[in-house]
């Protein structure tokens, strides 16, 4: 018999508008219903995934997630079993909704608490995908509100409408599973490309070299893809953390059978690096939920994972007799040892995009989407647009890549929406005269506007890294590099002159936030005082991120200065051979001089799951990492900046640049 599609739905329950305004918001958790005016009613925009489901309410992986469904939002008025037993079936909130994180506990909570549809002025490109995957319906038509209200039968297609073919079918099927079910039966087919030859961009040539052809032989690559052209492409690594690996081998077993075997294990890697630090932090109340208990569960379910079907774990690393934390964090680890050139890289992690300074197509998945990919290989993609950014000239002392990245996010192009979904192609003598570090930061953070991925050509610059790194021969890496045709088509070009970008502040709330550091007294209504400095995670533990924290402390402990009273500094590298490097430079003794607190490799702080994280909401963090959502790091407020802020902020008590402090 056939695999039915979707063709209608009826849904069912009441509507929840999530509004900026607390007492309408509170109203109708308490079972009123508002008559909405978008002119009266402002609704709650980049509602993030850490919102949805904060970090500790990600250690569940089953309907027990139903229960938190969006307890992190701002204002802290949705309390547990609110959405689950509201009896609401469609959740309304203005633009972004599901930025950050690519965590698929996010829609999977909304889904189990009752929701059937989800209504958002924007939708942000991993969340929707992971809500097309578990057959969460998603529209920005408001339109569909009054219908909703009369108890319309719905057509599938006023959810379709504008989808690439292949999640087109993935949403008539009610999610991925269902819709492989179908395509392994023979009963659909992607569409077959036959895009004539054409310019593309670097995005585009990979994807076209690792398109399926024919599943069945493993034929792969096509002459040429364009925008919107819908397939599935061959992944050359898949990776997943233990934050993920669970719930991912939760689906796995049940969408393919306890006997399923992943395919191709030596091409797959798994991480321990997101909760080595927790107990640390963890708060009493959630010991008392058995929070403690269910976090370690995570590590366990994903060691006999890996055992099971032969994965390499990257797990935890013992010093002098005693655990001391990861092998390193994922996405470091991708760059030093596993991905290369022309590949294509699919993760667990929306940060996977930072391997994208080495010149391959690497970007985040869900649950899901990866349990698929562990059996077949492949990942759909719907091509995607790419905008250039072509950076001139040369960065002033004490600019970063990280503070190009605070302005880039800034701009209209990406706090508007325009930019979720798109690729961002980094090009330009300005990137060519940075090292793979800085690269690596543009390439991380490009995910936080919304985009698909980050991407520079590869040049000699990552050739070196690989031989020096990892051995590799210089010719047969060159061999590997993919570049971008000339004429071809960008969604949009941006051209950046370097020399006129200043040190740059993210203020709470968003990474696009970003105000030059200079006019961020006038913003912030005077001095930015801080209890936390964080130098750490994926984006600013990275080896020339510690060259700028010892640059900074250096000059600090040659004047007699400290880490300001009052104030924690915490330096945690983000992988084992950074941590080394520090060693070999003679930094871990002008870290610890100056007063710094040192952390072995881990997400930690970055993800409210290590030293680093706030505890109360009137404390102050000027952070490195690469996102400040509310509650990302804790309850306090967060700050984002440059490694070099970052380290000058922790001497002076203040935010300020290094020149405040010399």
């Amino acid at each position: 018999m056939p695999i039915p599609r979707r063709t209608s739905v009826r849904p069912s329950g009441r509507i929840l508008y999530l509004t900026e305004d607390p007492e309408t918001l509170r109203a109708q958790l308490a079972g009123g219903s508002i008559e909405f005016d978008p002119e009266r009613h402002a609704l709650v925009n980049n509602i993030s995934t850490d919102e949805l489901t904060p970090g500790w309410v990600c250690y569940y992986y089953d309907e027990t997630l139903a229960r938190y469904c969006l307890v992190g939002l701002r204002g802290g008025l949705i309390e547990r079993d609110s959405i689950k037993n509201g009896g609401f079936g469609v959740i309304v909130s203005g633009r972004s909704k599901g930025c950050g994180s690519s965590r698929e506990t996010a829609p999977y909570s909304e889904r189990e608490a009752g929701i059937q549809i989800v209504v958002a002025k924007s939708i942000e490109k991993i969340y929707g995908q992971n809500c097309q995957n578990i057959g969460l319906l998603t529209t920005t038509d408001f339109g569909i509100l009054d219908r909703v209200r009369r108890g319309e039968e719905i057509p599938i297609a006023e959810f379709t409408r504008g989808l690439d073919p292949i999640s087109r079918d993935v949403v008539e099927y009610g999610g991925l599973f269902t819709y492989n079910k179908a395509r392994l039966a023979g009963e659909v087919s992607p569409p077959t490309i036959d895009t004539p030859p054409r310019p593309m961009t670097l995005c585009e040539k990979i994807i076209a070299s690792r398109a399926i052809v024919d599943a069945k032989t493993g034929a792969i690559g096509v002459p040429s893809v364009k925008p919107g052209d819908s397939l599935f492409v061959r992944t050359d690594v898949r990776f997943s953390h233990e934050y993920v690996t669970p719930m991912a081998e939760s689906l796995f077993r049940a969408g393919f059978g306890p006997d399923a075997k992943v395919e191709a294990p030596e091409s797959v890697y798994a991480f321990r690096d997101h909760l080595t630090f927790l107990d640390l932090v963890m708060p009493e109340a959630h010991k008392k939920m058995g929070l403690k208990e269910q976090a370690a569960s995570l590590a366990t379910v994903q060691e006999t994972f890996t055992q099971k079907h032969r994965v390499k774990l990257y797990g935890e690393v013992v010093r002098d007799g005693k655990t001391v934390g990861s092998e390193a964090i994922c996405h470091n680890k991708v760059i030093e040892e596993i991905a290369l050139p022309g590949e294509v890289v699919a993760g667990t992690d929306s940060h996977t995009c930072m391997a994208g300074a080495l010149g391959c197509f690497a970007f985040g998945v869900g649950s899901t989407d990866m349990a698929n990919a562990w059996l077949t290989r492949d990942i759909r993609v719907a091509v995607p647009e790419s905008a250039r950014f072509n950076l001139h000239g040369r960065l002033r002392p004490g600019v970063t890549a990280k503070d190009v990245m605070l302005y880039l996010l800034s701009q209209p192009f990406w706090k508007s929406g325009e930019g979720i979904g798109k690729v961002l192609e980094f090009a330009g003598e300005g990137v060519r005269a940075m090292g793979l570090d800085e690269r690596a930061t543009l390439t991380n953070m490009a995910v936080e506007a919304g985009g698909f991925t980050g991407i520079i050509e590869a040049d000699e610059v990552v050739v070196d890294y690989l031989v020096k790194q990892r051995g590799l021969d210089a010719d047969a890496v060159r061999a590997k590099i993919v570049r971008a045709d000339e004429g071809a088509t960008y969604m949009a070009v941006f051209d950046i002159d370097l020399g006129a970008i200043e040190p740059m502040v993210a203020t709470p709330g968003d990474p696009r936030n970003g105000v030059p550091l200079r006019s961020l007294a006038e913003v912030a209504g005077g001095d930015v005082k801080i209890n936390v400095a964080y130098g750490g995670s994926c984006t600013g533990g990275k080896k020339a991120d510690m060259d700028m924290y010892a640059a900074v402390l250096r000059a600090a402990v040659e004047q007699g200065k400290r880490v300001a009273e009052g104030v924690h500094l915490y330096i945690q590298f983000g992988s084992q051979d950074i941590r080394r490097y520090a060693e070999q430079k003679g930094y871990i003794e002008i870290f610890q001089r100056a007063g710094a607190e040192l952390v072995d490799p881990s997400c930690g702080a970055c993800i409210k799951a290590g030293p680093g994280v706030s505890f109360t909401a009137d404390e102050v963090t000027v952070s490195a990492i690469n996102r400040n959502f509310p509650g990302r790091s804790g309850p306090g407020k967060v700050y984002l900046a440059s490694p070099l802020v970052v380290a000058a902020s922790a001497i002076a008590g203040r935010i300020v640049e290094p020149a405040a402090i010399a």
